[in-house]
């Protein structure tokens, strides 16, 4: 199988082909953690979650950085509005993203770095560009420092999109701007500021530009190279396209393909703060568990629009109970132990074409509509393989309950077989003495709780709750 992902930089589809053998190295953008996460940051890191597990599904040895921006306008204005320290804001809602991440049971990177730990690397890079000749701090002697975006040819073809016709960089004071569209480096302290908010450099005091972090941390944890870069399409312009002019401009070959995931919306409208329709963890989590809410958040093709409604939870809930109800029924009738594994053809193909889950997911309930029919008809055979099928896929999606399905399935299985095989050795034992008194009060002790036995040439056989039937011995 071969995986073939959209990138963005080309706009085509092409194979994975990473720069490692057997190695596959991940960055995407998490969060600026000024306020609580909402649901679109959910879904971003749940898409580069699903992205991790299935190239691991595939043999490679995963580095997976998602950045912590924890210094940035937004947050000191926040933090001075609140009135309270900026970095105790800042650390006070990375927790709560790292709560709601790990309720979704999206994985920890393999590294999560801070933007304020690594100012050393900012100050390097820095001044590689402005040797370079494509950087220059402010000759006001405010501290700021620009990346000179006409000194770089290959600005805007992340976009595709002409200097020219490009806004104004809003992200420092135009004042001493060689051009409106050079974007800062490093941002000056200003006198309202924390001082505690500044670092010292050679330009001055301040603090890092918003697009020069991720750079610097990039080329720290994966190299000057790496496979992919990705994060929500909202940030490919400015913020990625900086970070690309930036590190090439600086001679690293940084990210060799790009992936945007889709935006969410609120019943066909744009989510803003300023309307009031932002959807957040809390809220998500009070009408659905997070199983359902990372269904419902997964199964969109991960480039597409995600729209929210208030009946979207309700609908995942039934898509997944129906997958939940076939493991659970089947899970006692099959002669199985949930830890083999087994993908069916057309979910890894569909996996495998740049990660269409709703395509997986058809595949996903196929098999559960033939392993239903399957146990109504008492073909175990058919039942066993759809049920392995079935556990794989859940798995490899990240539906697992207590974060492995398989696992619990088939240790609940497993638990529950060997304390009635238990019970029927007795009761067997009972019966070959001729001891009908003993024999029948196990079966009545077995009855009370929801489990019928019946009797045939082939041994006993069980029914938990008039669901399906196992052969004992």
């Amino acid at each position: 199988m071969t995986l073939r992902l959209y990138d963005s930089a080309t706009a085509a589809v092409r194979d994975f082909a990473p720069l490692e053998p057997g190695r596959a190295s991940l960055y995407y953008c998490g969060a600026t953690v000024q306020s609580a996460p909402h649901i679109g940051h959910l879904r971003s890191a749940l898409v580069f979650d699903q992205l991790s597990r299935w190239l691991r599904f595939h043999g490679y040895t995963t580095t997976v950085v998602r950045n912590v921006t924890d210094i940035d306008d937004k947050i000191l204005d926040k933090a001075a509005e609140s009135g309270e320290d900026w970095w105790a804001r800042a650390y006070r809602y990375e927790q709560e993203f790292n709560a709601a991440y790990d309720a979704l049971g999206i994985e920890r990177p393999s590294y999560e770095p801070r933007a304020t730990g690594h100012i050393p690397e900012m100050h390097a890079l820095i001044q590689d560009l402005i040797d370079r000749g494509h950087a220059y701090p402010a000759p006001d002697g405010s501290g700021d420092v620009y990346f000179e975006v006409r000194s770089w040819q290959g600005y805007g073809s992340l976009t595709r999109q002409k200097l020219d016709d490009m806004q104004a960089a809003a992200d420092a004071d135009p004042r001493a701007k060689r051009d409106p569209r050079d974007f800062a480096l490093w941002k000056g302290r200003k006198e309202q500021e924390p001082e505690t908010a500044s670092w010292s450099s050679p330009w001055g005091a301040g603090r890092p530009g918003w697009h020069l972090e991720c750079s610097a941390m990039a080329g720290k944890y994966l190299g000057a190279a790496f496979d992919i870069h990705g994060g929500g399409l909202d940030l490919r312009f400015p913020h990625h396209e900086n970070e690309m002019a930036q590190s090439q401009a600086a001679g690293l070959p940084f990210a060799a393909l790009w992936m945007h995931n889709g935006l969410v919306s609120y019943q066909g409208e744009k989510m803003s703060k300023s309307i009031g329709n932002v959807i957040g963890p809390e809220e998500l989590f009070a009408l659905a568990t997070p199983r359902v809410v990372r269904y419902y958040l997964g199964q969109a093709h991960y480039r597409s629009v995600l729209d929210y409604s208030p009946e979207s939870l309700a609908e995942a809930a039934a898509a997944l109970g129906r997958v939940d109800e076939f493991l659970r029924k089947a899970a006692v009738k099959v002669n199985a132990d949930g830890s083999q594994s087994t993908l069916p053809e057309g979910f890894a193909e569909a996996m495998d074409d740049d990660l269409n889950i709703p395509r997986a997911l058809a595949v996903l309930h196929e098999a559960v509509r033939a392993g239903n029919t399957a146990l109504a008809a008492s073909d175990q055979d058919a039942a066993r393989a759809r049920f392995l099928e079935v556990l794989s896929m859940v798995k490899v999606l990240g539906l697992g309950q207590n974060g492995d399905q398989s696992a619990r399935l088939g240790d609940d299985r497993a638990a529950l077989d060997a304390l009635i095989q238990s019970r029927l050795t007795e009761r067997s034992a009972a019966r070959a003495a001729k001891d009908w008194t003993r024999s029948d009060a196990i079966r009545d002790e077995l009855a009370a709780v929801g489990i019928k036995i019946e009797d045939s040439v082939d041994g006993a056989t069980w029914t938990l709750e008039n669901k399906g039937n196992h052969d004992g011995q």
